[in-house]
C-alpha cells in the first residue's frame, strides 16, 4: 500500500445517555483551524477522506474530522430512532473537541446526516456541502428509484439478522488484509468508468484500504443501521433546512441517480446544485479539494 497521510489525532469521545456510548473520529490537518467535519458514507469509516483533501487540509490550515457512526470502527453499536437523534451525538462531539461553529459535508450516505446536524444546529453551522447523498425514499418528502429503493425490501431481514450479519463482517474484515486490494480492484472492474478511473489510482486504492484495514475494522455494523433510518421518516422535513446547502452529483450515478440530487435542491429552501458531467458515485471524491474551497469560503467572510 502506497504511503498516505495519517490521522494527526485519533480516538473515541463518549457520548449518549449518560455518556456510555462511544464516537470515533479521525483528525487531519491543522488544531486550530476552520472545522470541517467529513461524514463517511455507507459503507464507510472515519478515514474515508481522499489523500487530497488529507493533503490539503494541512496546507490550507483546514481542521479535518472524519467520524465513525455508531456500529462501525471505533463507534459504539446503537440504534437511532431517526437520523434527527445522530445532531444530539454529533453536538457533544462538538463540545467535546471545543468545536464552536463547523462546516459540514457528506458523501452518499452521510448526506442525510449532514442535512441533520445542519437542520438542528443553525447557530453553528457555517457552510453545508453533500456528495451523492441519499434521498428519503419514503413520505411527503420522498422520490423512487436508485439502491436505497431496493435495499427498502432487505430491511425486514436486517430488524431480525443485522447484528449477527455485521458482526460476521467485522471479523471477517480481520482476514480481510490479504483479499482487499484485489477486492476493490474487482469491483472498480464492475463500476461505471469514471468510478473505476478513481479506483485505478493507486492512491485512491490506499485511502479505501486505509479506511476498510484501520477505520472500519472493529466493528461493521454500520451500514444496515444507515439503511433502516433511510427508509424511516428522517425526523426532520427537508424543506426546514435553512441552511445553505452546496450538493454535488454526478449525472452517471449509478447508485444514487443524478435525478434524486434534482428532487433535494428542489426541497432545499436554500441551495445550489453543482452537476458533475460524466462523473458517478464515488468518482465524486476526485473533487474534494474544490469541495473543501467552497465551505471554506463563507469563513473568509
Amino acid at each position: 500500500m502506497i504511503p498516505i497521510d495519517r490521522p494527526k489525532l485519533e480516538g473515541s469521545i463518549a457520548v449518549g445517555d449518560k455518556r456510555r456510548r462511544r464516537m470515533g473520529f479521525s483528525e487531519f490537518g491543522t488544531h486550530d483551524g476552520p472545522a470541517i467535519i467529513w461524514l463517511h458514507g455507507t459503507p464507510g469509516a472515519r478515514r474515508q477522506i481522499p489523500p487530497e483533501a488529507r493533503e490539503y487540509a494541512e496546507l490550507r490550515g483546514i481542521r479535518l474530522i472524519g467520524l465513525d457512526r455508531p456500529g462501525v470502527g471505533s463507534s459504539t453499536v446503537h440504534g437511532y430512532d431517526s437520523i434527527a437523534d445522530f445532531a444530539i451525538d454529533f453536538q457533544v462531539v462538538l463540545d467535546t473537541l471545543g468545536i464552536d461553529r463547523f462546516s459540514v459535508v457528506g458523501l452518499s450516505g452521510g448526506g442525510p446526516y449532514t442535512l441533520a446536524v445542519s437542520h438542528f444546529l443553525p447557530d453553528r453551522v457555517v457552510s453545508t456541502g453533500v456528495v451523492g447523498g441519499v434521498a428519503p425514499i419514503n413520505g411527503p418528502d420522498g422520490i423512487h428509484g436508485g439502491a436505497v429503493q431496493l435495499a427498502q425490501y432487505a430491511v425486514p431481514l436486517l430488524n431480525v439478522a443485522g447484528h449477527p450479519i455485521g458482526s460476521a463482517l467485522s471479523t471477517a474484515l480481520g482476514f480481510a488484509r490479504p483479499i482487499a486490494d484485489p477486492a476493490i480492484s474487482i469491483y472498480g472492474r464492475l463500476s461505471p468508468e469514471a468510478d473505476r478511473e478513481l479506483l485505478s489510482r493507486p492512491e485512491f486504492r490506499a485511502m479505501f484500504l486505509d479506511d476498510l484495514l484501520h477505520g472500519g475494522s472493529r466493528r461493521m455494523e454500520a451500514p444496515f443501521a444507515d439503511l433502516k433510518l433511510f427508509v424511516r421518516d428522517w425526523g426532520f422535513r427537508i424543506g426546514d433546512v435553512q441552511a445553505h446547502v452546496h450538493w454535488w452529483h454526478g449525472d452517471k450515478d449509478n447508485i444514487i441517480p443524478f435525478s434524486h440530487g434534482q428532487h433535494m435542491v428542489g426541497l432545499l429552501p436554500d441551495a445550489e446544485l453543482h452537476k458533475l458531467e460524466g462523473q458517478s458515485h464515488i468518482s465524486g471524491l476526485g473533487n474534494s479539494v474544490g469541495i473543501l474551497d467552497t465551505l471554506l469560503e463563507p469563513w473568509g467572510q
